[in-house]
């Protein structure tokens, strides 16, 4: 087989540095773009920040050095010399007289000083909190050590202590066996299951009330011992949960009467005493920090039209530095305005993509605003179904540009902030031949759970039914996984006496 030359015809999609920029903008969240916009700033003396109310030329940031340098108007040296000959020359009235009361500066307090000062409270903020703004969230071990310092102990049942709080996980249940810790100290120390079991009896004594529990009958019972001895129907809540929890739990409300010999009534109330508690003592410790949305874009009825705006708070203009650019020179080949060059090549390129990224953005959050009328008029009930194509269809553009303009991109409307992938669902066909949301159906599914009769709660093939009597077409299986999205249980375990 002899080499050769062949030559062949093909098309190539090649993907320029601006092209890419533009793309890793597009789909960058709100919170990350502030991040690379920064990170911008710090690196390429080029860009800066346009701030509201500045009286320095706004012109177009694409424009060419001339224009930038024409603006970049800076006082001589002989120009300050003559100004400071003449303020010498003045008398000390005259020189009084002339000076403004308030002379300009280039900072204010509250530009250097603003986060700090943002964060004091002001004189008539009563509900103002110093912790809530300050201090980061904490774990259920740390809350559980600090009360461990407070409480007298000995070295030994300190050690213990310290050691059943580390086998303690998030929802405050001790994840492993007395025996188990008991067996993981030194032999040494000569430590017995008893000294174990009392140091634990002492941290069950711990709040959150219910904490260091080993299963859901011993959590419920510290809560219960806890609550005050005169609390209606305490004793008989105790004996069902010491030995009826089981039956409590499958929902045999008749096996119950018959068994602690109460009445529906009396039983109705001690079931809510036992509900009042908390199966999962350790969730009330937030130890996550908040995670804050901010939206992208802001949607809002005027005049009986729905208007879609850019939120400009979360955008921050930027421009190219009119002074620098003006030094950089067409026909200069050093370094120093090689580099200079490249740096106003990027600022202009970094502009343009954020350009690009705001107006792409735009088109599609109108697009589906126009097509999800009904759900900012009348909720969930109301959503039509929509799909990738359909918008990449109306902006002209492909539907993977879409899927990145809609990932972690948010739309505050007055029914609330919502993420823009939450417009886009499935259909389900109806009787009359059109086509229903799968986010609508959940929400009915929704509204007919929460205005069932809790004796009789409805199944799956229930809501199948009725949904049906509404022309809408659902199999059994797909309410249940509906239902589950929802976070709603099965009829079984939705069943209540009352």
């Amino acid at each position: 087989m002899k080499p050769s030359l062949v030559l062949k015809m093909g098309q190539q999609l090649t993907m320029t540095p601006q092209l890419q920029q533009a793309i890793r903008l597009l789909q960058l969240s709100t919170l990350d773009l502030q991040q690379e916009i920064q990170e911008a700033l710090e690196s390429n003396p080029m860009l800066e920040r346009q701030e509201e109310g500045d009286d320095f030329d706004t012109s177009d940031p694409m424009a060419d050095k001339e224009e930038a340098a024409s603006v970049s108007n800076t006082p001589t040296q002989d120009t300050f010399t003559e100004t400071t000959a003449n303020a010498d020359s003045l008398e000390d009235g005259e020189w009084h007289d002339r000076i403004p009361s308030e002379l300009p500066v280039d900072t204010a307090w509250e530009d250097v000083y603003q986060t700090s000062a943002s964060s004091l409270p002001s004189n008539d903020d009563d509900e103002w909190d110093f912790t809530s703004r300050t201090s980061a969230g904490e774990s259920l071990q740390s809350h559980l050590l600090w009360q461990l310092n407070l409480a007298p102990m000995s070295d030994t049942d300190r050690l213990i202590a310290v050691t059943l709080i580390d086998c303690i996980n998030n929802q405050g249940y001790l994840e492993e066996s007395l025996e188990e810790i008991t067996e993981g100290f030194d032999p040494e120390l000569d430590i017995e299951l008893d000294e174990v079991e009392a140091v634990l009896h002492r941290l069950q004594q711990f709040e959150p009330a219910g904490v260091a529990a080993r299963d859901l009958r011993e959590c419920l019972l510290l809560q219960l011992r806890q609550l005050p001895a005169d609390t209606p129907w305490l004793s008989d809540a105790q004996r069902l949960v010491s030995d009826y929890l089981d039956v409590l739990g499958s929902r045999d409300y008749a096996q119950l009467i018959r068994r602690m010999r109460l009445k529906e009534e009396e039983l109705r109330q001690i079931i809510e005493l036992i509900q009042s508690l908390n199966p999962r003592p350790g969730s009330q410790i937030e130890s996550s920090e908040p995670e804050y949305v901010v939206p992208d874009v802001i949607v809002r009825k005027h005049n009986e039209r729905w208007l879609v705006e850019l939120n400009q708070e979360s955008m921050p203009r930027l421009r190219v530095n009119p002074h620098y650019a003006g030094f950089v020179k067409r026909a200069d080949s050093s370094a120093d305005n090689t580099f200079m060059r490249n740096q106003l090549q990027e600022a202009r390129w970094f502009i343009k993509s954020l350009q690009s990224r705001n107006e792409t953005l735009m088109k599609v959050a109108t697009q589906i605003v126009e097509h999800q009328r009904g759900f900012l008029e009348y909720g969930d009930e109301a959503m039509k179904p929509l799909v990738l194509h359909d918008i990449a269809e109306a902006v002209g553009m492909h539907e993977s540009t879409i899927s990145r303009v809609t990932t972690q991109k948010y739309m505050h409307t007055p029914r609330g902030i919502y993420e823009l992938k939450y417009f886009f669902s499935s259909h389900v066909s109806t009787a009359e031949g059109g086509e229903c949301s799968s986010t609508a159906i959940r929400a009915i599914i929704k509204k007919l759970v929460a205005a069932e009769n809790p004796k009789k709660p409805l199944s799956d093939s229930k809501i199948a039914g009725l949904l049906e009597a509404q022309g809408i077409q659902v199999a059994r299986r797909t309410v249940a996984k509906y239902r589950e999205s929802l976070g709603i249980a099965p009829s079984s375990e939705r069943k209540r006496l009352m």
